[in-house]
């Protein structure tokens, strides 16, 4: 068996057209989606995430904000940068690079962003109506993506059983919420794994659908992987590799090439799950919109 690649570069193409269309046909109306994202300090990796969130706010004819400050900046001085987006009517979304510095509390932080303008989907707020089923939450970006690939690929959840390799407030927790939904996309028996699950790769081999999110490179191995099922690896590790120009390469979660034998589908990495991310931010700026107005 060869399995179908679920390429996450051509269905966030098509979902961030979605949402730039949406968009203009607001902005029509005079309301143009805002989104501010904040970055504090000079993480590499965060400097480059930023920068393509920016490149696609604008790219979706949105105002985007971006607030830099330096790693030094103190904790009032950031909670008060926070509460003046939040009164800001041109900023429909807020979202606050991760990680912060040490001296800054994180959940502090994140708590302090109005819930209606949280598009990361990480305020307590949001949390509960996910799991609750109320379709007002702001849902996390990288699971919600992982959903629209299941749904918009044709994989069936209902009745599904899906393992979910990972339980992390980002990606885990709300991944296995989003699966147990009633409607598109849920209606799955879901079961999360994590360090202290007995016997993972039992547990692993008996789903219909694998999500690996457990931040190990290739830790899913063939022998774990049953015939047929439907892979989303949502991990992204460098791995030394000194016959490359940069010194090392990307991998997933999932040792992709012995996996992709057995699978019925599977999401590549990079290219996969990845770009599904800022696709998703968008489209939960849009719905922040739509729900002040």
């Amino acid at each position: 068996m060869s399995a179908r690649i679920i390429d996450g570069v051509a269905l966030g193409k098509v979902i961030r057209q979605e949402v730039a269309a949406e968009a203009a046909a607001l902005k029509a109306r005079g309301i143009t989606p805002g989104l501010a994202v904040v970055l504090v300090g000079e993480n590499p990796a965060s400097k480059a995430y930023v920068g393509s969130k920016e490149k696609a706010c604008l790219e979706a004819g949105m105002h985007s904000v971006k607030v830099t400050r330096p790693a030094e900046i103190t904790e009032a001085e950031l909670l008060a940068i926070v509460d003046q987006l939040n009164t800001d009517p041109t900023i429909h979304g807020i979202l606050v690079q991760l990680p912060l510095p040490k001296h800054i509390n994180t959940e502090r932080v994140l708590l302090r962003i109005n819930p209606a303008k949280d598009v990361d989907g990480f305020h307590p707020v949001n949390v509960g109506k996910l799991v609750i089923g109320d379709p007002t939450a702001l849902k996390p970006c990288t699971p919600w993506g992982v959903i629209q690939m299941l749904t918009r690929n044709g994989i069936d959840t209902k009745g599904a059983h899906a393992v979910v390799i990972g339980r992390s407030t980002i990606v885990g927790k709300p991944m296995a919420n989003l699966l147990i939904q009633q409607g598109p996309g849920g209606d799955a028996t879901v079961t999360v794994c994590h360090s202290r699950t007995k016997d993972l790769p039992a547990v692993v081999r008996s789903a219909d659908i694998v999500i690996a999110a457990i931040g190990k490179a290739e830790f899913v191995t063939a022998d774990m992987v049953r015939d047929g099922a439907v892979v989303i690896d949502v991990g992204i590790n460098r791995v030394d590799d000194a016959s490359l120009p940069k010194g090392y390469k990307l991998v997933g979660d999932v040792a992709y090439a012995e996996v992709a034998a057995k699978a019925s589908a599977i999401t590549p990495v990079p290219g996969g799950v990845g770009p599904m991310t800022i696709a998703m931010l968008l489209a939960n700026t849009l719905q922040a919109v739509k729900q002040s107005s």
